[in-house]
């Protein structure tokens, strides 16, 4: 779907999105959705922020166990495999894990908060 805008309406739905967190399009999205289901539109929250750091933190930690994997099957293949590196290769991906269930708890939160809500 296109949504013509001006410059100065797109501005405006640029800085709410920014407000809450969301891409254009997405916050674009779920307003459409919220005025037609006559709920409120999405809003700020403080888990916000803290879903998207935990999202980049989930992604350094990915990248970490991913050059670990790689030192680990490296090693492999040249016959001189350490447990020591392949314990750290372990805790790094158990690491991730983590993380990604914390990013998941934090985003049902705020699906629960900022979710739809019809309006009386």
């Amino acid at each position: 779907m296109r949504i013509p805008l001006s410059e100065e309406e797109y501005a405006v739905v640029l800085a709410a999105a920014e407000r809450v967190g969301m891409a254009v399009s997405a916050y674009a999205g779920e307003v459409t959705v919220a005025v037609a289901m006559q709920a409120d539109p999405p809003r700020w929250s403080p888990l916000t922020e803290l879903l998207s750091e935990v999202m980049h933190a989930a992604g350094q930690a990915r990248r970490i166990g991913i050059n670990l994997n790689q030192a680990v099957a490296a090693l492999h293949s040249a016959g001189q495999s350490t447990r020591a590196l392949e314990q750290y290769a372990r805790v790094a991906a158990a690491s991730t894990q983590n993380i990604d269930a914390v990013a998941e708890e934090i985003r049902r939160a705020l699906r629960r908060s900022t979710g739809p809500r019809t309006r009386q």
